[in-house]
């Protein structure tokens, strides 16, 4: 009963946070922008929290937070309206939508299409922001005890599964992290003071900017590569008919259900892991579904259920994906490792002890999440044609006009010549990356835990002296260890790894 009442007690603390005009403007702002976002092709949410975290320098950590979360859960929403219309998935993780929710549109049903994702969506966001309520305290209270070998281990078992579940080349994946680790101590050795890979440049004696990283990986090389592509109005098949019969039928409902469920499972358990995400959540829930139906040859023609599934595991992926960076400090994806970033611009040291000393924080963004689900219920149907018109901006006259935008926040952080200069090699980076298909979401996440895993493998040495068996002589983090050690064994079996990379080639 007692964990009940705290539970209920803590819930109202944060919808007290959450619906203060201040926080609600904040949350609008996040999940309107999260929706085109969605919309525009080629951006997605990584590039958008990127593009936008110097703008958050100078608003409360609630509201910061509250409006990041917004343009990240936002972007599931806003993906789906242009894969259903359009046949343009505006986000990674609304690419299988594509496949059936067009082929609806095509055959005049393109407003059940868009009324059963948003339902879906819905379900599934309100379902994830309830299991950060229930999991999220019990979680926090078990990583209290944690020490500095426990983080240390935990910390590596995060990278190694990232790398597992990132997709391509696993070999890939491993070397992004090593090079995120390696511009992760770039800086001033704060033990020795000495300088570490500075090149002489004062700039960098403080280390590598979080927004240059971020924002050059993410915001830039994604400018260049859509440039390059060259997609215009002409290249998009744009569905001019009139929206009608928005609602789904009794019989579109029923046979969703099950759909709906089974995709809020699976979204809510590969949001949990790191390097999973929603992307995987689609493309697992849209799998199942195939198998499972009775008339799998519907499936790619129009059916519903191939709508249903996937939105709702990619929405209840994105709203899941906080259990461990809220409660453990620990980023599961690339956008948490920035939500994470975001925390420390705004002088909050990520982990366990913010559910106790913010916990306004913690609980005002759960609750405004459930807040953020209704509004983009709300916002997005009555918005589809202005989401379609502004699909036929030319990409030539929609990028420029970004970069400058981006150039401006960059320069803003530390008024800097060098950090523009240091977004354009990132963004040049990043766009060599993709042209070699090698993700850059470990490498990002790397350079967030990097200094993390330093300073805690510096104090669990020094804390043993300098014996290295601490990381072994102590369960919790000895179990971390082997789980580590166990996956890399079984990622490299030659059976495994071939399953790995058809599953990611499908």
């Amino acid at each position: 009963m007692d964990v009940i009442a705290s539970l209920f007690s803590n819930l109202a603390l944060g919808f007290e946070t959450a619906v203060s005009f201040q926080n609600l403007t904040y949350c609008f702002i996040g999940v309107f922008v999260g929706t085109l976002v969605g919309v525009l092709p080629g951006i997605g949410p990584l590039a958008a929290i990127a593009m936008l975290l110097p703008a958050t320098f100078n608003l409360p950590p609630v509201g910061a937070l509250i409006m990041l979360a917004g343009i990240y859960y936002g972007t599931q929403y806003g993906g789906s309206t242009t894969s259903i219309l359009v046949n343009l998935p505006g986000e990674s993780a609304s690419v299988v939508t594509c496949i059936d929710g067009y082929q609806m549109a095509k055959n005049g049903r393109a407003g059940p299409a868009l009324a059963i994702a948003a339902v879906g969506s819905f379900f599934a966001g309100t379902v994830g922001t309830i299991l950060i309520a229930v999991a999220g305290p019990p979680l926090a209270e078990m990583a209290l005890k944690f020490g500095a070998p426990e983080y240390f281990s935990l910390m590596c078992m995060g990278l190694i599964a990232s790398a597992v579940l990132a997709s391509g080349s696993m070999l890939k994946a491993i070397s992004m992290i090593f090079l995120g680790l390696l511009f992760g101590i770039v800086g001033t050795d704060v033990n020795s003071g000495m300088s570490r890979f500075t090149f002489g440049m004062s700039g960098l004696a403080d280390g590598l900017s979080f927004v240059v990283v971020a924002m050059g990986l993410f915001g830039f090389s994604e400018i260049l590569s859509n440039l390059e592509k060259g997609q215009d109005k002409a290249s998009r098949e744009l569905l001019t008919n009139k929206i009608e019969h928005l609602y789904p039928t009794l019989h579109d409902i029923k046979i969703c259900m099950g759909p709906i469920m089974r995709g809020t499972a699976i979204g809510a358990f590969f949001g949990t892991l790191p390097g999973a995400g929603p992307t995987i959540s689609a493309f697992s829930s849209y799998a199942l579904e195939k198998k499972m139906a009775k008339r799998p040859e519907e499936f790619g023609t129009g059916a519903i259920q191939g709508v249903a599934g996937p939105e709702s595991a990619n929405n209840a992926a994105a709203q899941c994906a906080f259990i461990p960076t809220l409660t453990l400090g620990i980023p599961g994806s690339g956008t948490m490792a920035l939500m994470l970033g975001a925390l420390t611009i705004q002088g909050i040291a990520p982990g366990p002890q913010v559910m106790t000393q913010r916990p306004e924080l913690f609980w005002g963004l759960i609750a405004s999440m459930w807040i953020g689900n209704a509004m983009l219920v709300i916002l997005n149907l009555p918005l589809i044609g202005l989401w379609v018109k502004l699909l036929q901006v030319p990409y030539r006259m929609l990028f420029p006009a970004i970069l400058v935008f981006m150039g401006i926040g960059v320069y803003s952080v530390n008024n800097l010549d060098l950090d523009i200069y240091m977004t354009v090699f990132f963004g040049l980076m990043g766009y060599i990356f993709n042209k070699v298909r090698c993700e850059p979401a470990p490498l990002i996440l790397a350079f967030v835990l990097g200094p993390l895993m330093e300073e805690n493998l510096r104090r669990a040495l020094l804390i043993s002296r300098g014996d290295p068996t601490v990381f072994f002589t102590r369960p919790i983090s000895a179990a971390f260890l082997i789980a580590t050690i166990l996956l890399l064994i079984v990622m490299i079996m030659p059976n495994i790894r071939k399953k790995r990379d058809q599953a990611y080639q499908e």
